[in-house]
């Protein structure tokens, strides 16, 4: 048995090395944590920035990796601590975005400003045990390459948009998104498709 499956079989191994990697009840890892432990265990490409204000609340015991050349504006804040967090080259994560994993990135992905894409979700079916204390779910969210996400749009657990979609500012994304679609509303809803027999974008 790994120690890894030994610390998840113990609740007091599994409480302890918590304490060890974030404070109580806090998102945030220690700061000997974020330098001298995350390096070994997550993957930073050639060529990729994560700028100075950005918040990560990242723990080596789930992935984190930006693949080359892709940017992490200021005021973004990533999160691990319930699934991985996976970025492609060549994309950039906009200001004041917000990644909750489980989340995967692909390449020339573009997010423009205050996105939230959330892979969990909090209980809430016992009326009698308040939410911060029931069960979470996750479902990973599926961004393909080459999609642009407009400002202030959120996409939540278990969406997967589709290679060069393109989600109108402000959209609320509750299901697939296909290849090559235009969506926009709240609940989103397509409004354009690529007619690669035409090669023009048709109104759906």
């Amino acid at each position: 048995m790994s120690l890894k499956d030994k610390i998840k079989q113990s609740p007091r191994l599994k409480e302890l090395t918590l304490w060890m990697l974030m404070p109580k009840g806090q998102a945030r890892p220690r700061t000997w944590v974020k330098w001298f432990v995350n390096p070994f265990f997550h993957k930073i490409g050639k060529g990729s920035l994560i700028r100075r204000r950005t918040r990560m609340d990242v723990l080596p015991f789930n992935p984190f990796e930006i693949g080359e050349y892709s940017t992490i504006e200021d005021f973004a804040t990533v999160n691990n601590g319930v699934g991985a967090v996976r970025i492609g080259h060549h994309t950039r994560i906009g200001i004041g975005n917000v990644l909750i994993g489980p989340v995967q990135v692909g390449n020339h992905v573009i997010f423009a400003q205050n996105i939230v894409l959330s892979g969990l979700n909090h209980g809430y079916e016992n009326p009698d045990v308040p939410i911060s204390l029931q069960d979470c779910t996750t479902k990973e969210i599926i961004v393909e390459d080459d999609c642009w996400i407009g400002a202030n749009a959120v996409v939540t657990a278990g969406v997967r948009i589709g290679k060069h979609a393109v989600i109108a500012g402000g959209s609320v994304v509750t299901k697939d998104v296909p290849p090559y679609c235009i969506v926009a509303g709240n609940p989103a809803r397509i409004i354009k498709r690529f007619n690669s027999q035409t090669g023009a974008w048709e109104k759906a």
